[in-house]
């Protein structure tokens, strides 16, 4: 059997703070707006690490006895009961029963008589209420957080994904979580979300609920200047050595996105190669992009035949700051501007390409890095 192998490099979840690369700005910047009670959004596209950010800042924060922190996904929420379910079910996971407050916290949330079953995989606790009117889902929401309110000590509530609730059906519900939120003393909270144009209308529209309420960070790439040290590092931790100029390569190759980074650096790592050089580097980008092809035939035969070559052209292009200009369409046989522009706009709705803004101007970028590069070299 063999050895398992511990990466310094995961690809999920925070595993503490000796394995998260810098992040300093960021984490000042929310430390800052927290214990100044401002509440603040953190946005950025998918896998940029938002979500890290915030587990190393409530580890921070953990060795303070007066601080309570709380982490809500609530991505899998299509309405408010989901919602409800997705906070309760966070707070008894973060507050287990065998500890002061989790027993509060249990004693009290039994009352409310919720469904508890639990997870198959990891066993902690989940929560759902059989609550059919939303009158009734609103008074549970606001006396959850109103709990947390008067536990005695203050409290940071992260929401990720919060433009989720943008999409229920209770088309009030931004109005009313805000008004919540507003009478709130002891509670701050974290926003988050991966929809940059959602968050950005839902807390700078001068029409939206939550206008000017909070601080505003986006959250991008960590910069060379860190992530090239702190690789070289882990490498040499575990007794394998890496060329700097196969670290520069690495972090080129995956334009500073997160996750691709730590995805690559964790397949390399895993290897059995002791001194990696550039050639080890893309034999392992080879395997990668060679394991992930049956997933990426299936986009193209969910795909129109005008949506598929723009695809490619903004993969082979890296980014297109201008997809409708007669030269970028000419270039790459895709048809007219009305054509491009209706295979840009779906897909940006199947989130397939994002758009992002730079001293340059904004651009078009396909959003899964390893399927760009994979485009970039087999179309």
């Amino acid at each position: 059997m063999a050895k398992d192998i511990t990466t310094p490099f995961p690809v999920s979840g925070y595993r503490g703070p000796e394995l998260f690369c810098n992040r300093e700005e960021e984490v000042n910047t929310v430390t800052n707006a927290i214990k100044s009670g401002r509440n603040i959004t953190l946005f950025s596209i998918r896998r940029m690490g938002k979500t890290s950010l915030i587990r190393h800042f409530f580890h921070l924060l953990g060795t303070e006895k007066n601080r309570l922190t709380l982490y809500v996904d609530i991505m899998p929420t299509f309405n408010l009961k989901g919602f409800t379910n997705q906070l309760a079910t966070a707070i008894v996971q973060s507050f287990p029963e065998n500890t002061s407050f989790g027993k509060k916290i249990w004693g009290w949330i039994k009352g409310l008589r919720p469904q508890i079953s639990f997870d198959p995989y990891n066993g902690l606790p989940q929560l759902s209420f059989e609550i059919g009117q939303v009158g009734e889902q609103k008074a549970t929401i606001k006396n959850l957080l109103q709990f947390m309110d008067q536990s005695g000590k203050k409290t940071v509530i992260a929401i990720d994904e919060f433009q989720q609730i943008t999409r229920y059906p209770e088309t009030e519900t931004e109005a009313w979580l805000r008004s919540e939120i507003q009478q709130l003393q002891n509670v701050n909270f974290i926003f988050s979300g991966s929809q940059k144009h959602l968050l950005l209308e839902m807390f700078n529209s001068t029409k939206r609920p939550f206008y000017s309420s909070t601080q505003m960070l986006q959250v991008g790439g960590i910069g060379k200047e860190h992530y090239a040290p702190f690789i070289a590092h882990h490498f040499k931790v575990g007794n394998k050595s890496i060329k700097e100029d196969g670290i520069d390569f690495i972090l080129e190759w995956c334009r500073l996105h997160t996750f691709y980074v730590q995805t690559l650096c964790n397949r390399i790592y895993a290897s059995q190669e002791k001194n990696i050089s550039i050639n080890t580097v893309q034999l392992i980008i080879k395997r990668i992009l060679t394991e992930n092809e049956a997933v990426y035939f299936t986009f193209r035969e969910l795909l129109t035949g005008p949506q598929w070559s723009l695809l490619i052209a903004i993969a082979k292009e890296g980014r297109v700051y201008t997809p409708t200009a007669g030269a970028f369409i000419q270039k790459n046989l895709l048809g007219t501007p009305a054509t491009v522009k209706r295979s840009l706009d779906s897909l940006m709705d199947k989130e397939m390409i994002f758009r992002e803004s730079s001293a340059s101007g904004n651009y078009y970028q396909v959003y899964d890095l390893f399927l760009s590069r994979w485009l970039e070299y087999k179309q």
